[in-house]
C-alpha cells in the first residue's frame, strides 16, 4: 500500500521538475526584470510657502548630490520676523534616466476665502542622458521678482 502512495509522489515530484523546466512566456521575464529604480525627495517650508520636489525614475544611473537648508523663524517669539522662513536647495546630478524638478512658492498669509496666492512655480521634466547643476532660493515675504532661480553651467 504504501509502496502505491510512494510511486505517486515520485510521479508527482517527476511532473513538477518537468514543469520547471518548461520555457516561461517573455512577459514573466520582462516583469521580472523591471525593477524600476525610483528616487524622490520632497521638502515643504510652511513657514516660508516654498515646497521643492526633487523625484528620478527609471533610473540606469544615477549620481546625485542634493544639499537643502530650510529654515523657520516662527517658533523664537522674541525674533523680530517671527513668522517667516527660507528654503534653499542646491542640485547637482548626473542621470541616466528620468527627472522632475519642481518648485512652488505661495503666500503664507491667506486671502479673504482661505487661499494662499501663488507667488513662484517652476516644473521640469528631463529624459536621457543628462546633468543638472540647479540653486533654488525661496523665503517668505519675497515678491516673485525676488525669487532666485539660476542654472549654473555644466562643465
Amino acid at each position: 500500500m504504501w509502496v502505491k502512495q510512494v510511486k505517486q509522489v515520485i510521479l508527482i515530484l517527476v511532473l513538477l521538475v518537468g514543469v520547471s523546466f518548461e520555457e516561461m512566456p517573455i512577459s514573466f521575464y520582462t516583469s521580472m526584470q523591471n525593477d524600476e529604480l525610483i528616487d524622490i525627495l520632497f521638502i515643504k517650508n510652511y513657514e516660508a510657502g516654498a515646497s521643492l520636489t526633487e523625484a528620478y525614475n527609471n533610473i540606469e544611473k544615477l549620481d546625485r548630490n542634493t544639499e537643502v537648508n530650510t529654515r523657520s523663524y516662527g517658533s523664537d517669539a522674541s525674533c523680530s520676523i517671527a513668522g517667516q522662513g527660507s528654503l534653499e536647495a542646491s542640485i547637482s546630478s548626473n542621470v541616466i534616466g528620468q527627472a522632475h524638478i519642481a518648485w512652488q512658492s505661495v503666500d503664507t498669509m491667506p486671502d479673504s476665502k482661505g487661499r494662499h496666492r501663488l507667488l513662484g512655480r517652476s516644473e521640469e521634466d528631463l529624459t536621457g542622458v543628462f546633468s543638472v547643476e540647479k540653486f533654488i532660493q525661496l523665503w517668505s515675504n519675497s515678491s516673485p521678482g525676488q525669487v532666485s532661480v539660476d542654472w549654473l553651467p555644466c562643465s
